[in-house]
């Protein structure tokens, strides 16, 4: 090869690195800035019509409305939710799939002996988004009147009396758990796929107790299909005030709210995660989202808790509160 030949050869090779450097340099703002340019999936971990897909369904539309693409909502379940954690964790980090989880992140690692993913390592974390109140319910025709009745009723008849849950790392189940821990005893404990059928099955009278949201069940307390022996705040529900919390009944401190934190992938660009929480604090502050979450007694988290911070801090704390009562409770899932 000529001199002139070879100059050249190593001038070509210097620009195409040159390029390439810039090239790599600059992709990413460019990414963030033509984000998003397609719709954005947003997977719920539960069947539709549960309380979390409600939770997503109303955010999901003025979300979309401010980040300009369509947000789907996609039910993606089984296992307690980690089939879609998993998912999730494993997606492309781009922005294009979300997650919407309630508690159960923080059980699962305790829950279940392996998991696929990492709640504290294998995402980024958008901000918390709502707080919802269960209510701890019986029966209709349950001999037990009120909460004192219910606790001399289950110390004498113990494993005798049933409780529901919708399955394994659900907030029905954890709630449950801390309630036998705190009473002392063994009830047999009754799973389900889902809370709708555990619900189906407390108003049919097939068993005796569940605890659960208030996104589906206040209706029925309304209408007297159910008893409420207590709400699980450590504050009465402005919209059920005539039932006491269970911290004011004599189990003090006695507090479970499904909390539900937004997640991303690991790794997804700072500058699109900034999009995707403005959306979500547009979302939140909706007039219309927040009337409709009030009507079910669910309280949307302080706008200093829709931080990526606040809800890795929640996560964690979270984690070391469950994870004792589960495992002294030996309620492991397949």
């Amino acid at each position: 090869m000529k001199p002139h030949q070879k100059l050249h050869t190593s001038l070509l090779t210097g620009l195409i690195a040159i390029a390439a450097s810039s090239y790599l340099s600059i992709a990413p703002v460019i990414a963030a800035d033509a984000y998003p340019n397609k719709p954005i999936t947003l997977v719920v971990p539960f069947s539709a019509g549960g309380p979390t897909d409600a939770v997503a369904r109303l955010i999901a539309v003025p979300m979309g409305k401010d980040l300009g693409q369509t947000v789907i909502v996609e039910n993606t379940v089984g296992a307690g939710g980690t089939i879609a954690t998993t998912r999730v964790a494993r997606a492309a980090p781009d922005g294009y799939i979300l997650y919407l989880h309630h508690m159960g992140m923080a059980t699962a690692p305790a829950l279940y002996k392996k998991l696929p993913f990492d709640p504290m390592k294998d995402f980024e974390y958008i901000g918390q988004v709502v707080d919802v109140p269960m209510v701890l319910l019986g029966r209709k025709n349950f001999p037990a009147n009120n909460f004192k009745e219910l606790e001399a009723y289950i110390k004498v008849n113990k494993e005798k009396v049933t409780i529901a849950n919708a399955g394994p790392g659900s907030v029905s189940q954890l709630c449950g758990l801390l309630l036998m821990s705190r009473e002392g005893v063994e009830l047999t404990t009754v799973p389900y796929k889902g809370t709708g059928p555990a619900l189906t099955d407390l108003l049919g009278g097939q068993v005796d107790l569940l605890c659960d949201q208030t996104t589906q069940t206040v209706p029925y307390i309304k209408d007297n299909l159910v008893k409420a022996y207590g709400v699980t705040t450590l504050k009465r529900l402005p919209g059920l005030s005539n039932i006491p919390t269970l911290d004011e009944q004599g189990l003090k401190g006695f507090e479970v709210k499904a909390w539900h934190g937004l997640y991303a992938p690991k790794g997804t660009p700072p500058e699109v995660l900034a999009k995707i929480n403005k959306a979500l604090r547009v979302a939140l502050n909706n007039p219309e989202v927040k009337a409709r979450l009030g009507e079910s007694n669910i309280e949307v988290v302080p706008m200093s808790k829709v931080t990526s911070e606040s809800l890795k801090n929640q996560l964690d704390s979270e984690i070391n509160k469950w994870g004792p009562v589960i495992r002294k409770a030996g309620a492991y899932a397949d």
